[in-house]
């Protein structure tokens, strides 16, 4: 989003908006003395953005415009707004807090604007987040007609529906008259264009401003002037994609697709579909001589979308929000040159639509410009709202109920919150299992974006569920608001019930319930049964989900190899049914898989891939995942400046923090880190919290990990104290990689005291756990450790030791011994700087030593022997 602060110079000229901008001045009127709120709505190019861009120049106070999100993570809008009313960072952080609180986001407004005379532009309002949007209405309702405030004027697509708000004013943009499209015409051109010129160009254009702007910026002097021909025709396909071309962008695929189906069949004419499936749509054009898109059958349609293994469902929602008109059983676009642009846009071939027939319809009659020109255009349908009534309530939810499964694989994660929770409230009383799953998928939603009130709104929309549900409803709720001796009940029944049942999506259900427990053990076993159940059922769109559950609590059961084999194949699966969420967890628990390893590269590789679709997706459990992998891995290298900064986020609670579910998980590494990076006290208060989470019993490992926290913390023989105690408790834990840690750090904190005899104990025991789980970089760090006690391998004139390093890491330690740079070394041998600090660091482990200043004499010694 963009935020712009404009003054009093004179706005662009708009043509045929008189009653458009009475309206506005109706808003904006001082001697009103208050605010209000008017929308504007309108299709691609019909002058939303033109509009509001007038109104604030025109207005005489400030005026804010605030364009459309680039994305829709949880309340990027509302923070893009605090951020264009308060420039001032502090000041927009704390509005975006008051914005979720009870006051709500009428209250974070005032707060930043007091009673100064504002209007406040918001364009395409339908890109916006969802938290934002509900914000934004509940605050317009908040102000209600005749009370101070800003002013607002908000646009949005001709297909969204704007919230009721009582005293509020909508208008609706048309297109533009014969003469208004002229006198833009005139303005667009100096000289104006020859008349034969204008005549042509306002009848291709059919009223469409952005159209007509579209297709005279391509035309040269000569073409303008009439001393040389027109383009055939002047609007074709690449004019409408330019106006039309983000609007299409911004729907869901599966739709996208539906409409290409409608429009193959409707350019077909009386002609077999397939005779017009190998064409380009390079010819489409939007005058006379124009394709003809004339309506088409549904059953034609439906026909079509299986022959092409197109998805159906989103039909209803397609009529519903009025980009097509359904009569008689015939269907058509609303707006001809929209079905023109898909159209254009359809790929080539596409044989797939062989057999689309466009059976019983009548013969076109009028050509796509004629259909889009006249003064029918300018009168209010009643098409959306009157296809809404018409349709059957369970057939809109099934349609929400696609949406959202299409979002939840591939899209902005809350966005499929909300179109499942929507798809809930439709099917609850005509489809109560379906609507139960859409519960359950809208709480998933949420727990994946880390949005505590969206997973509560999903749980309190079951009111009428009873039995396991119920349960899974009130215990999760309960976990959920820090009431967990109210949620062990509840959520164990769950896993008793649905945990013996042989439906994968009661088994995933109850698999989630045990992890709340923290029962990592449980989980497991419920979630590969979910698997096995998936696999025997040959539900192959519900593979990757029951591979993503099972692959996190083998995760959580500290099982590495089982979560690496299980996530390894889940990224298949994912990738193979085009669910890149899904692919973005499984990223994101091999980077943690690969932390264990100790094998930076492959942190590196994964986290990136799974930062790369959890930020814009708002993924935040995904994010959280690979941000703590790659923290650990710079853990285990040393780098504990950085690998300290990194945490803090994660372990913030708040909007800005980590994910609710993982924040304690990761403190015990923040505050290993941040201990060693000189930050006791953030280290302690986190501590602090850890203790009071641990205190709940929801995770085993939890009490062994404070006594550690405690010990790093601690000074002297008390120290020596709490690391006894977190062996002790590490004890029938199940988690045999945190123990080694533990002792790990119990040993170099007894060789740093001097004492390396008691030190070589723990530190062999840590060497051959991490050595039998295969984490390399751990068990180097070990080894170099208990070397330093002068234990085994301690000899630093070992003959072998030069041995085990591999050629490449030879060669690295020769040119490093020579006084050569990372960088340089790099050059020399075509690696990255990177990847020849990562190789140095299994050096010195490798060695016994701490730094490549010791490397010159060992590697003269070596060479000699």
């Amino acid at each position: 989003m963009s935020g712009a602060t404009h003054g009093t110079a004179p706005g662009p000229r708009l043509y045929d908006r008189t009653a458009e901008l009475a309206a506005v001045a109706r808003l904006t009127d001082p001697a009103t003395g208050h605010g209000g709120v008017l929308f504007v709505t309108g299709g691609p190019g019909e002058g939303r953005s033109a509009l509001l861009a007038r109104a604030a120049d025109d207005f005489p106070g400030t005026a804010h415009r605030i364009a459309a999100p680039g994305h829709r993570t949880p309340w990027s809008g509302a923070r893009a707004l605090f951020a264009a009313l308060a420039p001032a960072a502090p000041d927009a952080r704390r509005a975006l807090r008051t914005a979720r609180s009870e006051d709500g986001l009428a209250t974070a407004v005032t707060g930043l604007l007091g009673d100064r005379p504002v209007l406040i532009c918001l364009d395409d309002l339908h890109l916006w987040d969802a938290h934002s949007r509900a914000a934004l209405a509940a605050a317009w309702r908040a102000g209600g007609p005749g009370r101070r405030g800003p002013r607002w004027l908000v646009s949005a697509a001709r297909h969204h529906r704007p919230p009721e708000v009582p005293g509020a004013e909508t208008v609706r943009l048309g297109r533009l008259g014969p003469d208004g499209a002229r006198a833009l015409l005139g303005a667009l051109c100096v000289p104006p264009p020859a008349p034969p010129v204008v005549r042509r160009l306002v009848e291709e254009a059919a009223g469409n401003p952005g159209v007509l702007v579209s297709a005279v910026r391509r035309l040269t002097p000569a073409q303008l002037a009439g001393g040389a021909p027109l383009p055939e025709p002047p609007v074709d396909g690449a004019v409408l994609a330019e106006v039309y071309g983000g609007f299409l962008a911004h729907l869901p695929a599966d739709s996208r697709r539906l409409l290409t189906v409608v429009a193959l069949a409707g350019r077909a004419g009386d002609e077999d579909a397939g005779a017009v499936a190998g064409r380009t749509g390079a010819d489409v054009r939007g005058g006379p001589g124009a394709p003809r898109l004339a309506g088409v059958a549904v059953d034609a349609v439906l026909g079509g979308a299986r022959a092409t293994r197109t998805p159906a469902e989103p039909l209803e929602g397609l009529v519903a929000d009025g980009l097509l008109c359904r009569t008689d059983g015939m269907l058509r676009f609303e707006d001809p040159f929209l079905g023109l642009v898909v159209l254009a846009s359809a790929p080539a071939p596409a044989s797939g639509c062989h057999g689309v027939r466009r059976a019983g319809a009548p013969r076109p009659a009028r050509t796509a410009s004629a259909l889009a020109r006249g003064e029918s255009h300018r009168a209010d349908r009643l098409g959306p709202p009157a296809a809404v009534r018409a349709l059957a309530p369970v057939v809109r939810g099934r349609s929400q109920l696609v949406r959202g499964l299409a979002a939840l694989a591939g899209g902005p994660v809350m966005d499929a919150h909300e179109a499942l929770l929507r798809a809930a409230e439709l099917l609850r009383d005509r489809a109560p299992d379906e609507a139960s799953d859409a519960r359950f998928l809208a709480m998933e939603a949420a727990w994946a974006g880390g949005d505590v009130d969206a997973c509560l709104a999903a749980l309190g929309c079951g009111g009428d569920a009873g039995g396991t549900e119920r349960d899974f409803l009130d215990g999760l709720g309960a976990a959920l608001t820090v009431r967990l001796d109210e949620a062990r009940p509840s959520l164990a029944r769950v896993v008793a019930r649905d945990g013996a049942e042989d439906d994968p999506r009661l088994l995933l259900r109850a698999g989630s319930a045990a992890l709340v427990l923290g029962d990592t053990a449980a989980a497991a076993r419920v979630h590969a049964r979910a698997l096995a159940r998936a696999r025997a059922e040959h539900r192959t769109a519900l593979l990757p989900r029951a591979l993503e559950h099972l692959a996190y609590a083998e995760l959580r059961a500290g099982r590495y190899s089982r979560a690496a084999r299980t996530a390894r194949e889940g990224l298949r699966t994912a990738e193979l049914t085009g669910q890149p969420n899904v692919a973005a967890h499984q990223h994101a628990v091999l980077a943690l898989v690969a932390s264990v390893a100790g094998d930076g590269l492959a942190v590196a590789e994964h986290a990136g891939l799974a930062l790369g679709t959890a930020r814009p997706h708002g993924l935040a459990q995904a994010a959280t995942l690979a941000e703590w992998a790659l923290a650990r891995a710079e853990l285990g290298s040393g780098l504990v400046a950085q690998a300290a900064a990194r945490l803090v986020p994660l372990v913030r609670a708040g909007p800005r923090g980590g994910h609710f579910a993982l924040r304690m998980l990761v403190v015990p590494c923040f505050v290993e880190a941040a201990v060693a990076a000189g930050r006791a006290a953030e280290a302690r208060s986190a501590a602090g919290e850890y203790a009071l989470w641990t205190a709940q019993g929801v995770d085993r490992t939890a009490p062994a990990l404070l006594a550690r926290c405690r010990a790093l913390l601690a000074q002297g023989e008390e120290a020596a104290y709490w690391f006894g105690e977190a062996v002790r408790r590490h004890d029938g834990c199940g988690n045999d990689f945190e123990r080694a840690r533990t002792l790990l750090a119990y040993g170099t904190w007894l060789r740093r005291r001097r004492r390396p005899g008691a030190a070589r104990g723990p530190l062999g025991d840590a060497l051959v756990t991490f050595e039998r789980a295969a984490a390399d970089g751990w068990a180097d760090h070990a080894r170099s450790e208990l070397r330093a006690t002068g234990g085994a391998g301690g000899g630093a004139a070992d003959p072998t030791a030069w041995g085990l390093l591999t050629p490449q890491q030879q060669r690295i330690a020769r040119f490093a011994a020579q006084g050569a740079t990372n960088r340089e070394i790099a050059g020399r041998l075509a690696l990255s700087p990177r990847t020849v600090d990562h190789h140095l660091r299994g050096v010195f482990a490798r060695l016994g030593i701490r730094s490549r200043v010791e490397l010159p004499g060992l590697a003269d010694r070596w060479e000699a022997l």
